[in-house]
């Protein structure tokens, strides 16, 4: 992994954890002296979290946390499980054998992960296993779409993880994707992923309950 990709995982991680609360100034100076690195690793690493959405550049000002509120997250989660229903709907026509696959052997990944209890390394797969999906659309810019929402996700994605029993239950939604796509059934391969990735009911009042504890 890039020192640029490391750094933003641990300002990310920093964040999530309440160490830098909404609206801090993130100090370029000083997180290079923390990381023992030059500023140029650090601006990289701030450059991508601001992709999430997590930090925002303000000139002449610097570079401030912002974690969205619960109406603009919800909405976030509902237009990203749209489009991948829709990513899975097309791949489900579309997916070659070989990308069957690839699918395959993810999900074993994330099957080990799971094993360890380590929910950042099944997050990493999980990440491949959706791109996948995304690919094998056969719809370029919808994959690209894709990705942009899912990049700009991805705290919310990786914290939902940590919630007691989430990895286990993520897993057996996976195996009902890959099923549904195998099946070349574009409706259950559509429901099955919006039923993933949608945070309603109890999914996601844990994902606020860690904003909660994040922020205290």
């Amino acid at each position: 992994m890039r020192r640029a990709d490391t750094i933003a995982s641990e300002i990310e991680e920093a964040i999530l954890t309440g160490e830098f609360a909404d609206g801090d100034r993130l100090d370029e100076h000083r997180l290079a002296d923390r990381f023992g690195v030059s500023r140029t690793p650090v601006r990289e690493a701030l450059l991508k979290l601001a992709q999430s959405g997590l930090v925002e550049h303000a000139p002449r000002r610097g570079v401030f946390v912002r974690h969205p509120g619960p109406v603009e997250l919800i909405e976030m989660f509902e237009v990203m499980a749209e489009i991948e229903a829709l990513c899975g709907r097309l791949a489900a026509r579309r997916i070659s054998d070989a990308a069957l696959d690839e699918l395959r052997a993810a999900n074993a990944r994330c099957r080990a992960a799971l094993g360890r209890g380590d929910a950042d390394a099944y997050y990493a797969e999980n990440e491949g296993f959706h791109r996948i999906v995304y690919r094998e659309s056969g719809n370029g810019f919808l994959a690209s779409e894709a990705g942009r929402l899912h990049r700009r996700l991805q705290p919310f994605r990786r914290l939902q993880l940590r919630a007691r029993g989430r990895m286990a239950q993520s897993m057996a939604e996976h195996e009902a994707v890959v099923d549904a796509l195998a099946a070349g059934d574009a409706e259950r391969a559509a429901a099955a992923l919006r039923g993933h990735v949608a945070v309603q009911g109890e999914k996601f009042h844990d994902l606020m309950a860690g904003l909660r504890r994040a922020a205290l």
